[in-house]
């Protein structure tokens, strides 16, 4: 069994389970070879250490006051492979902004100006030292970058 210093669900996650993930707790905060940012607050300072800097992250993204966004209630630990996504530039080229072996902070919230017929999501994304906001639509089609802001 993995296991994680922050209670992610390391069992259930596919990625890492199929990638031969030995968990963070094993690893020392390394699960994917890099230094985990949520495991290093734990162990620097506590589970209140890391509650704190969670709170901060949700009142960042909350005080971006989005248009659609709903407010956030919780953020999750997320590998970068899940959120990686590959955004459109100006010159027709796509770029990732993101490490496929980091974690982050990050969720998924439904667009309040749905309309029932077309689905937007946004997703948000946190790091220590930014925070990330696009907009897609179905299973992360069409990514547009809302927002990327260094902290």
């Amino acid at each position: 069994m993995t296991k994680s210093i922050c209670g992610a669900d390391c069992e259930n996650c596919g990625f890492g389970r199929n990638s031969g993930c030995k968990g963070c707790a094993k690893t020392k905060g390394c699960p994917f070879g890099k230094q985990c940012f949520i495991a290093k607050y734990i162990q620097i300072g506590g589970e209140e250490n890391y509650k704190i800097q969670k709170q901060q992250l949700i009142d960042e993204f909350n005080s971006l006051n989005i248009d659609g966004m709903p407010k956030i209630h919780d953020l999750y630990a997320l590998n970068g492979s899940f959120v990686n996504l590959e955004y459109p530039t100006p010159n027709g080229f796509k770029v990732k902004l993101l490490d496929d072996n980091e974690i982050y902070l990050g969720n998924q919230v439904e667009c309040e100006f749905n309309d029932g017929s077309i689905i937007k999501c946004f997703g948000l994304v946190a790091g220590t030292d930014f925070l990330l906001v696009s907009e897609y639509g179905a299973n992360c089609s069409n990514p547009e970058l809302v927002l990327y802001r260094k902290r």
